[in-house]
């Protein structure tokens, strides 16, 4: 069976499910029960592929779906690709949100959706009552309102599409899952749940025109309420420090490896330690200047797309990243250093060579050759 990629961790509805008031902990423990029920349902990787409606040439094709507070997806058709804003939030952000999602890496990246054949990208809103997250089940994104029928007093948490990185970091997990399908437990899954974190911030700056220095680094940003002691559900720039609250407890994640958490649960702490290599992209990016999306997120995205594997550890992700870096933009240069120095900023050092081989070195030029042709 494969995990369910949710925005919220668990430990998150698990501190909710302790702390909160009655209804609180109801909610939390409607949202976990929910989500565990649906992993029983999820289709794996492999029949994705099968089908996953797809489109020829690179045609964006949108389908954003109503569920209407029920459990049976995807729901009732509520916007298509051409249509215009519906005026129910929900919809129009997560139909704008997939919009943005695919510009990026089919613009920037050359990416054709989320498959890279073509993927119609769906989503469904307003999953179920009370459902306190957002996932991606394999073929499909699905959106919970939040707790939005509690009393004000006791609201936690706003509707999971109104923060557009949560959108792109679900759907990111469909592109992990089409490319090196990282296993979710462990490191891995960690970085799993890194590239997501990253490419959904990528999604909200490029959406809103931000450099790497403007960003704020915040995932989930705006999907907390008032009664909520924090910022969002994690933070690139200093992990550890998203929110420290009553209910639902202090951001457990470190930014470096001398504070990896050992943990069974949470499939090995995914969304813990992926504060770690969440950091380095952060201080890479923040060295390499610009906007994040062209040239560190360039790296990662061709990193995740040619050389990482199921298996792939936090200190083997940066010596590929590392070589990457190196292919793309040449041995020795900012780009490369900046990542060797943001990967060392958590406590990883690179070890791979300085220069490449005779045929790396091939390799090097031959993608210079065609990185300089695909600028024109």
């Amino acid at each position: 069976m494969h995990p369910l990629h949710c925005i919220l961790p668990p430990h998150m509805l698990e501190q909710i499910a302790e702390n909160g008031t009655q209804r609180q902990r109801e909610w939390a423990l409607h949202t976990l029960t929910a989500t565990e029920q649906f992993r029983g349902q999820r289709h794996i990787a492999g029949q994705v592929r099968a089908i996953a409606a797809a489109v020829p040439a690179v045609q964006r094709e949108r389908i954003t779906y109503d569920a209407e507070n029920g459990t049976a997806l995807p729901g009732r058709v509520a916007r298509s690709e051409n249509d215009p804003p519906t005026g129910d939030p929900a919809v129009d952000e997560a139909h704008d949100g997939a919009g943005a999602t695919w510009s990026l890496y089919q613009e920037v990246y050359g990416r054709n959706s989320i498959d890279g054949h073509g993927m119609r990208i769906e989503s469904s809103v307003h999953y179920d009552r009370g459902y306190d997250n957002a996932f991606w089940n394999g073929k499909q994104m699905v959106y919970g309102d939040g707790d939005d029928d509690l009393p004000e007093a006791e609201r936690l948490f706003h509707r999971f599409t109104v923060a557009i990185d949560i959108i792109g970091h679900e759907l990111t997990h469909g592109v992990t899952q089409y490319e090196a399908n990282l296993v979710y437990w462990d490191q891995p899954g960690a970085l799993n749940e890194s590239f997501s974190d990253v490419f959904g911030a990528l999604v909200k700056q490029r959406a809103l025109g931000q450099s790497a220095g403007a960003a704020d680094w915040v995932i989930g940003a705006g999907l907390f309420t008032d009664n909520v002691n924090g910022q969002g559900i994690r933070s690139m720039a200093a992990p550890g420090t998203a929110y420290d609250d009553p209910v639902l407890g202090t951001d457990p994640q470190p930014a470096h490896m001398q504070d990896y958490v050992h943990t069974s649960s949470d499939y090995g702490g995914v969304h813990i330690n992926s504060g770690i290599p969440n950091h380095a992209f952060y201080l890479a990016a923040m060295e390499m200047g610009g906007n994040a999306w062209e040239k560190a997120g360039r790296i990662w995205y061709v990193a995740l797309r040619d050389r990482i594997e199921a298996r792939t550890t936090f200190p083997e992700a940066a010596n590929l990243i590392y070589r990457v870096a190196g292919e793309l933009y040449g041995y020795g240069s900012l780009e490369q250093q900046s990542v060797q120095r943001g990967w060392a900023g958590v406590g990883i050092d690179v070890t791979a060579p300085e220069q490449p081989g005779c045929w790396e070195r091939l390799r090097e030029i031959w993608t210079g050759q065609r990185g300089a042709g695909n600028e024109d």
